[in-house]
């Protein structure tokens, strides 16, 4: 398929989905951070004709990264009559979580991280519920089903994922295609849960060119680091556990 057929499919897929839903939801809701792979999401979502809500979240966020995800949102808003644009500041709501979790002293950056992800998927569900929505994933397929980049029940919560089979050179030709402003399209990828901008690079160890790679070569000189992030994570890849009692003879 070219770009334009795999825009097409995804879009449709978005479209028949909601359909073919008991009760069809009215809008698809997508949170919006300034990185490619919501601005890529939210723009397939937009082209379904469905009532489309965009929301960005900024919590003590980088302020290039909010100035790229209202950029984003402007641009979808000019061109697309069925979108619309909610900016919702969690900072206030997090910094009090996160003083009320801080006890004798005890804290943990990555669960604090981590929280910040949270906190925004009960937005866009708490979003989706007052609109009778959906809650649209923007994970990618490197991110979700290679090595779990995520954060579980955070931007792994969500109701359908239109571009979870799309490795991240796919996101960026998608992109470009749709015509995503270029300085999202060239910004380092991030997940932005960090006070100190580190980059998804920093904490994966590998660049997604290197992680995309080792996922599609089984000889690859990266494919063993590749396998242990994925070790690592696959908690969050696979079924929740379940205990099934044995049946009675």
């Amino acid at each position: 398929m070219n770009n334009l057929q795999k825009i097409e499919y995804i879009s449709d897929w978005i479209k028949n989905y909601v359909y073919k839903m008991n009760n069809p939801a009215k809008t698809l809701v997508v949170g919006v951070s300034g990185g490619i792979d919501s601005a890529l999401t939210s723009t397939l979502a937009s082209l379904t004709g469905i009532s489309t809500i965009i929301v960005t979240m900024p919590i003590k966020t980088n302020t290039n990264q909010t100035d790229l995800g209202s950029i984003h949102s402007k641009w979808l808003t000019d061109q697309y009559n069925n979108v619309t644009h909610h900016l919702i500041d969690l900072t206030d709501t997090y910094k009090s979580f996160q003083s009320t979790l801080r006890v004798d002293g005890q804290k943990s950056n990555l669960g604090f991280a981590n929280s910040k992800a949270r906190l925004r998927m009960m937005t866009l569900y708490q979003v989706a519920a007052s609109n009778s929505g959906i809650v649209v994933g923007t994970g990618n397929k490197v991110e979700d089903f290679g090595v779990g980049f995520y954060t579980k029940y955070g931007d792994g919560g969500v109701d359908i994922s239109p571009i979870a089979d799309l490795f991240k050179s796919e996101v960026k030709e998608l992109s470009i295609t749709l015509g995503v402003d270029s300085r999202i399209i060239n910004a380092e990828p991030t997940d932005g849960l960090w006070d100190d901008g580190r980059t998804d690079e920093n904490q994966l160890g590998m660049s997604y060119e290197e992680l995309e790679e080792a996922m599609i070569n089984i000889k690859s000189i990266n494919r063993d680091k590749y396998e242990a992030l994925r070790q690592n994570n696959t908690h969050k890849m696979n079924p929740i556990p379940v205990c099934k009692l044995p049946k009675e003879a």
